[in-house]
């Protein structure tokens, strides 16, 4: 990974190039991602409608999994509420199926409840079950453009942003977890949450230096005992004064005085950071990058089945890039 102060000089050192070793797979799998296939089990169609309640109150008509369903194919194709719900109802009806299906009022205010069914991640068929956790978050517009517009013109606007943390499994590029917060959130207090979501151990934690501190590193520990962070330590950090043994923050600390930043980042595969930074810019190319529920719950609600829906296109179309050998003169 480059130094930023060494932007200048970068010219002069070629670019890494790679290919994509199973681009015939890899093409079937993006051509899948558009397909308007559309399977119900029957399980599924037994669970459309909402099991009955037993305790007061209403009584809901259509279950999670159908409005999950409906939300789902509203973020996959970029559709407001009411164009999902006729969507939804010419699909069922192509497929035969006398399903009653959930108006856009009854969308949106379900989103505000729902549920996910699976909120852990599983790590089945992983060599100790030990994950490479990668950290990172982004800010998601909310009704537009509401701040640039005050900073620019000192318009009065009710719109702002919320922050998306994502936890990202580096050898998968499965999103394994994730937040959202309101905006003046800090990233370090979202660590503790997003490691609460993740099932098993993890072998090895990277973040930026903005979660660098006492607090994730406690946070981490106390999840994994065994785990190895890699956190880039502030310029102006210090090591230890007294006898104490020295912790991973103190030998990232004394490596780098030793060695130079740039030696630690590859001894310590700091580099592969840049896969949650991908996975961002993912979701805001294929989701989006603005929130469309106006609600704090609707938006979680919003963000989980959209993070739902890129591990699954990831699943269908996972490139294996590799790279090409430089040329010689």
């Amino acid at each position: 990974m480059a130094f930023k102060h060494n932007a200048a000089r970068r010219h002069r050192i070629d670019r890494m190039k790679f290919r994509v070793a199973n681009w015939p797979e890899y093409e079937a799998g993006l051509r899948r991602r558009g397909s308007l296939t559309l399977l119900l089990t029957p399980d599924a169609l037994s669970g459309w409608q909402a099991p009955r309640r037993m305790t007061r109150g209403g009584q809901h008509r259509y279950s999670d999994l159908a409005i999950e369903t409906a939300l789902t194919l509203g973020l996959v194709f970029g559709l407001r509420l009411r164009q999902v719900e006729g969507l939804l109802e010419s699909v069922l009806q192509l497929m035969g199926l006398a399903l009653a299906v959930p108006d856009h009022t009854t969308l949106s205010r379900r989103a505000r409840t729902w549920q996910s069914r699976n909120k852990r991640h599983e790590q089945e068929g992983r060599p100790g079950g030990a994950l490479h956790v990668l950290i990172d978050s982004t800010g998601l517009q909310v009704y537009g453009a509401g701040q640039w517009l005050e900073e620019k013109h000192g318009a009065r606007s009710r719109r702002g942003c919320r922050k998306l943390h994502l936890a990202l499994d580096a050898d998968s590029g499965e999103i394994v977890a994730h937040t959202l917060t309101d905006q003046d959130t800090g990233d370090v207090s979202q660590v503790a949450p997003l490691i609460d979501q993740i099932d098993g151990p993890i072998g090895q934690f990277t973040a930026d230096g903005a979660y660098d501190g006492k607090p994730t590193y406690d946070a981490v520990i106390d999840h994994s005992a065994a785990a190895v962070i890699v956190i880039p330590p502030r310029a102006n950090a210090v090591g230890p004064t007294d006898d104490r043994p020295p912790g991973q923050r103190d030998q990232h600390i004394a490596a780098i005085g030793r060695d130079g930043r740039m030696k630690w980042q590859v001894s310590n595969g700091y580099g592969k950071r840049s896969l949650v930074e991908t996975a961002i810019g993912r979701y805001k190319s294929i989701i989006g990058w603005r929130l469309r529920a106006r609600s704090l719950p609707g938006q979680q609600t919003e963000v989980a089945i959209g993070c739902a829906v890129l591990n699954r296109m990831l699943d269908c179309a996972r490139p294996k890039p590799v790279r090409r050998k430089a040329a010689t003169a």
